[in-house]
């Protein structure tokens, strides 16, 4: 990958570009949080080449509602069952909008 690609890339919401620790102190968490939520299987994070764990944008956004819930006093298996639903019902509502939006033109359904 040329330079050129990995700055192309800072763009990409799932492109794993932060450590570890920089994805911890970006949400205000520790290291040992974003490896509950990993064991949780909330979030996986890729690894480096060296096995480090990276983290995206969009998985940082995940940490950070599950950290939110969890500080309002939330367990945090709980948490990420509550953030899986709502991930699910956003999906649910996006599929029922396509179908409203296709029903109202007269078209038939988009499959999948």
């Amino acid at each position: 990958m040329t330079a050129d690609d990995a700055l192309g890339r800072l763009d990409d919401d799932d492109y794993p570009a932060y450590t570890m620790g920089r994805a911890a102190d970006m949400i205000g968490t520790t290291p040992g949080f974003l490896r509950a939520l990993g064991e949780a299987r909330l979030i996986t994070p890729l690894r480096s080449e060296g096995g480090h764990r990276r983290y995206s944008r969009y998985q940082l956004r995940i940490a950070a509602r599950a950290r939110e819930l969890v500080d309002q006093g939330t367990p945090i298996e709980a948490a990420c069952r509550i953030i899986i639903l709502e991930d699910q019902l956003e999906e649910a509502q996006r599929i029922n909008a396509e179908f409203r939006r296709a029903a109202a033109e007269g078209e038939p359904p988009a499959e999948g």
